[in-house]
């Protein structure tokens, strides 16, 4: 059953300062480095949200370590990697998994090379790294992360990516993990570039298969030394060379076999009919309503890829007659991240892709026919072309009902700051807020520090950590700290948050889709694997409310089955946990509400 076009384009449903705003709903993290956290209480400017920096308030203090700092030699150095919102001990709380890297030539001492790093939700808006019992605490150019169930015991499994192997970790349930990955079948022999992943059941069999971007083959032996003079040039500088140039590599599609373990069916799939590609970022969503997941890949200086799903085991690549592979004037980009919503509540999901420097970024508006229209400079997200673009996600940052767009940036040439161009090396975020009628506008300005400092910054996780109900922000920033970006004022207005456990469909529920309708407005999501660039966000669905108190409906169809559930008359400002056949089991209110 497809669901039904609507366009709504109004935005008077939805007004600033919801009526249930309550006094006590101030935000636990207005601070400074000399202030403690319990001495913190203080009410927002009630008329706008703030995004701040708490990072080291919160105790995220490992360092990311990526290449060289003034100078890269090789393109592995300019790459970066993602981080993580999930709840690796289901006790309703978002931790925190950032990945890490390496430098080139250095050998580190005993105990002192960087690692990968697992941070626990303390509850209280602190963390608590607990990388050392985990297990996760592996040292190695590691790129991607993505986040899904493959079992179907309960516990959500993370599966990581990098220049060299990739490991598929099992979560025990008990704080740990176990690198299963040749138990898994998923182990090869050929060390390659992995990128971006993502967990989805392309064949509705309720267990969940796993797709793998690579990036491009790149030899260790092959790295220009630091006193090789061989370079390459943008705008008259010498730089590290790549990608063009350098062979790129083929797309992985594998198929779950019910019992622990997977086989490549890249072949048999069409996965591999593009050829190579030099593909960074790959998210599952159903985009054309036939209730099959289809797998869209960002695709570096190359055309991207939108694989429709045929029903049938097998995929065909798209892109070029959807509209989704070039730019509107029909140029190849370099594609970097990815955020898919249905922005303008038409029910046809919808596609923004980040790409580099001096080139826009593409917002791809599903017409509901098979084809997108590139309407990047209508829209207005077309404003800012002088960063190179990473991370990126549709946030109702502030709960009116509409998904706006975070863009984070930094540039991957460190040398361009002895220069002067428009461009420098570390960047600010953008932030464009959705005006309901198909428009959005930059408010980068207006949104508090978190968002106007700057790093060279690459992946980016969304999702409510502090469970406040305002959608929250952890960044990775290239040879510097985390930054965990706190949303100040998103939560003084309604929304609902919802959390699925499937029994016949997987267990995580990817795939699974809910429309949220209040009167005439009708949002939807799908729960998803992998997105942003490289990165997990949160699992659980967020939809923003405005002045409603109550929904009118929620539907929620299983992927499996297609069957459809629905639940009337639900009251906002909570998060509710709804397991397949049983329909919800566990409510939670925030107590400042």
């Amino acid at each position: 059953m497809n669901f039904l076009r609507r366009r709504f384009l109004g935005s008077s449903l939805f007004v600033l300062g919801g009526a249930l705003t309550d006094a006590l709903a101030t935000p636990l993290w207005r601070w400074n480095n000399s202030t403690p956290l319990q001495a913190v209480i203080a009410t927002p400017d009630s008329s706008s949200v703030q995004f701040i920096d708490v990072a080291q308030h919160a105790g995220l203090t490992a360092p990311n370590v990526w290449g060289g700092v003034d100078h890269k030699r090789s393109i592995i150095e300019t790459k970066g990697s993602g981080v993580a919102f999930f709840d690796y001990d289901n006790d309703g709380w978002l931790d925190i998994y950032l990945t890490n890297g390496n430098r080139l030539d250095t050998q580190w001492p005993t105990g002192q090379a960087p690692t990968s790093h697992l941070y626990k939700n303390n509850r209280d808006g602190t963390f608590t790294d607990v990388t050392a019992k985990s297990g996760l605490g592996i040292t190695g150019w590691q790129t991607g992360v993505c986040i899904g169930d493959y079992d179907n015991d309960g516990w959500d499994d993370l599966f990581c990516c990098f220049w060299g192997h990739n490991i598929l970790f099992h979560n025990n349930g008990n704080g740990t993990f176990t690198d299963v990955t040749r138990k898994s079948g998923l182990y090869q022999e050929q060390a390659r570039w992995g990128a971006g992943c993502t967990f989805l059941d392309y064949d509705r069999d309720g267990h969940l298969d796993l797709f793998v971007c690579n990036y491009l083959t790149l030899d260790s032996k092959k790295i220009p030394s630091p006193t090789d003079p061989s370079y390459c040039q943008w705008k008259g500088v010498p730089i590290l060379c790549g990608p063009r140039g350098l062979p790129g590599d083929t797309n992985i599609l594998y198929h779950n076999n019910g019992d622990g373990t997977f086989t490549d069916v890249s072949q048999k799939s069409g996965i591999l009919k593009p050829g190579p590609r030099y593909s960074i970022t790959a998210v599952s969503y159903d985009f054309d309503n036939d209730g099959w997941p289809d797998i869209y890949v960002a695709v570096d200086s190359q055309p991207s890829i939108l694989f429709q799903n045929n029903h049938d085991g097998t995929f065909t690549d798209v892109a070029v007659m959807s509209g989704t592979a070039y730019s509107d004037s029909g140029h190849e980009q370099a594609g970097m991240g990815v955020a898919v919503a249905d922005y303008d509540c038409d029910g046809w999901f919808d596609i923004f892709k980040t790409n580099f420097a001096d080139d826009t970024c593409n917002l791809y508006h599903n017409n509901g026919d098979g084809t997108f229209s590139d309407v990047t400079f209508s829209a207005g997200t077309s404003v800012n072309s002088r960063y190179v673009a990473w991370g990126c996600g549709f946030v109702d940052y502030d709960n009116d009902g509409w998904q706006d767009i975070v863009q984070i940036n930094g540039h991957v040439y460190p040398e361009i700051d002895n220069y002067h161009f428009d461009q420098t090396f570390k960047n600010p975020r953008l932030v464009y807020k959705n005006l309901g009628n198909g428009r959005f506008k930059d408010v980068s300005a207006e949104m508090g520090a978190g968002i106007s400092e700057h790093f060279s910054s690459r992946g980016a996780a969304f999702g409510d950590y502090d469970n406040d109900g305002g959608m929250d922000i952890l960044i990775l920033n290239l040879n510097d700290l985390p930054s965990l970006l706190h949303n100040e004022g998103g939560s003084k207005q309604n929304w609902i948050k919802i959390k699925l456990v499937g029994t016949k469909c997987n267990r995580t529920a990817i795939g699974a889709r809910v429309r949220v309708i209040t009167g005439k407005h009708a949002q939807m999501d799908e729960v998803h694997s992998g997105t942003s660039v490289m990165s997990q966000s949160d699992l659980r669905l967020h939809f923003g409310l405005g002045a409603i108190d109550t929904v009118d409906l929620i539907e929620v169809k299983w992927p499996t089955t297609q069957k459809i559930e629905s639940f009337k008359q639900v009251r906002a400002n909570q998060i509710l946990t709804i397991r397949e056949g049983d329909g919800i089991i566990d409510t939670f209110k925030p107590k400042l509400r």
